[in-house]
């Protein structure tokens, strides 16, 4: 393309009429023919309404929804929900009472909808809802109320304490807990039941969130996951649900009664949320296979250990009868023993007395045939005096010295004088130990 850059004529003079104190320092150079390149959106935009045919705002209109439509073009499927004709019709009033996630298109995302997918998905939105796209776009109606919904879901969702408060009251992101006849198999079990306490974890205050695991879960695990069930602590709120506090300006009174009134209420769906809890892990715990399988090992174990205590008290009671015998028998030997040697003592005892008694015989026999200790016919008083030192000995020597007496008798025979040395002897080695007087005897000196 090519275009003349005009110049001024040759007559003209600079403007020296208008300002005498111009001065021209220099010529203009010749005119020339260059070639001009179009460039530039404005260009572009022209060379798109002649070729077209378009009027200024026809353009624009159709640019807007080509921006709307690639937008779309350019998801990348994060927003794919198609849009509900009553949720398009809702009452921006009504904000409490819709789904924040459903209006920017994240149902199936919910409470892990990430902060770029909630972004992406408000662009979205607003492009295909702005009164301004609208009316660009040629549709006359001016209800902007979805628009105003698409703004507080964004809103809230931006926002993390008011996010928290919408997510503790969403039911839709709550996944139905399966009954016994949703169980066809054991496989059902922990898919089923592990998606019910994947959607309750998000309110978990401590992290990680034990799952209810697979069949091949240890006891020890399994023992984890319900302890840690049984003692949720959640951070699950209801503010979301208050019933607005009216402003400053209204009665203080009805405001503090309706800030009390909401604190209530809080309490209570506090309480009963802890209980629907506490149901579910019972209903959880109840359909557990593991659960039976281990109380069955638990049982058995406990059965074996109890056999085994009354084997061992068996045991025990056995040995202890054992010893009791034991010492029943050793005592009733040892009884016996003693009664036979009491017997046998009693024997000796005798046997030495009868011996005494014997020996004694012997001796005063001795006397009798050492015709006491006289020759010829022993008159009564010799008789008397032999007989009473023969005593005295008697009375004084023990056993085994009387058994030595009797021996040595035994030996001398009935030889009178072998006889009276003999217990001369006897009655001698007895006043030498001081058994016996000198002076009580009359013979036997």
């Amino acid at each position: 393309m090519a275009g003349l850059i005009s110049v001024p004529g040759a007559d003209w003079k600079g403007d020296s009429d208008a300002n005498p104190n111009f001065l021209a320092l220099g010529k203009l150079s010749p005119p020339v023919m260059r070639k001009i390149e179009p460039y530039g959106a404005s260009f572009l935009a022209y060379a798109r309404r002649k070729r077209h045919g378009r009027t200024f705002s026809e353009d624009d209109r159709i640019q807007a929804l080509s921006k709307v439509k690639k937008s779309e073009d350019d998801d990348d499927g994060e927003i794919s929900e198609p849009e509900d004709p009553l949720m398009l019709a809702r009452d921006a009033k009504d904000w409490k009472g819709q789904d924040h996630y459903a209006v920017l298109g994240l149902s199936k995302y919910r409470y892990k909808a990430t902060d770029e997918q909630i972004k992406k998905a408000h662009r979205k939105k607003v492009l295909r809802h702005h009164p301004d796209k609208k009316a660009a776009a040629g549709q006359a109606d001016e209800n902007d109320s979805f628009f105003k919904c698409i703004q507080r879901a964004n809103e809230i969702l931006t926002d993390p304490v008011k996010r928290r408060q919408w997510d503790s009251v969403d039911e839709a992101a709550d996944v139905e807990p399966p009954t016994k006849k949703d169980i066809t198999k054991p496989s059902a079990f922990y898919k089923k039941w592990n998606a019910v306490f994947q959607s309750e974890a998000r309110f978990s205050k401590k992290t990680p969130v034990p799952m209810l695991g697979d069949e091949k879960s240890t006891k020890e695990e399994v023992e984890e996951f319900y302890d840690f069930w049984y003692n949720f602590d959640s951070w699950r709120t209801f503010e979301y649900l208050d019933e607005d506090v009216p402003d400053d300006n209204e009665g203080r009174d009805h405001k503090r009664h309706i800030e009390k009134k909401n604190a209530n209420a809080r309490r209570k769906k506090k309480t009963d949320d802890t209980a629907r809890l506490r149901k579910l892990v019972d209903d959880c715990l109840s359909m557990d296979e593991r659960i039976k399988k281990f109380r069955k090992a638990a049982g058995a174990e406990k059965n074996k250990k109890r056999l085994e205590k009354e084997a061992a008290a068996k045991r025990e009671a056995e040995e202890k009868q054992k010893a009791k015998e034991e010492e029943e028998r050793r005592k009733k030997e040892e009884e016996e023993k003693a009664k036979v040697e009491k017997e046998q003592s009693k024997k000796s005892k005798e046997a030495a007395k009868n011996a005494v008694k014997k020996n004694k015989r012997v001796v005063r026999g001795a006397a009798k045939d050492a015709n006491y200790f006289v020759e010829g016919d022993p008159s009564p008083k010799a008789i008397d005096d032999a007989l009473n030192d023969v005593d005295k000995v008697l009375a004084t020597v023990d056993p085994d010295e009387l058994a030595d007496l009797v021996a040595k008798l035994n030996v001398v025979g009935k030889d009178a004088a072998k006889v009276r040395i003999a217990l001369s002897e006897a009655s001698g080695s007895l006043v030498g130990a001081g058994k016996l007087k000198e002076s009580d005897l009359r013979v036997l000196k």
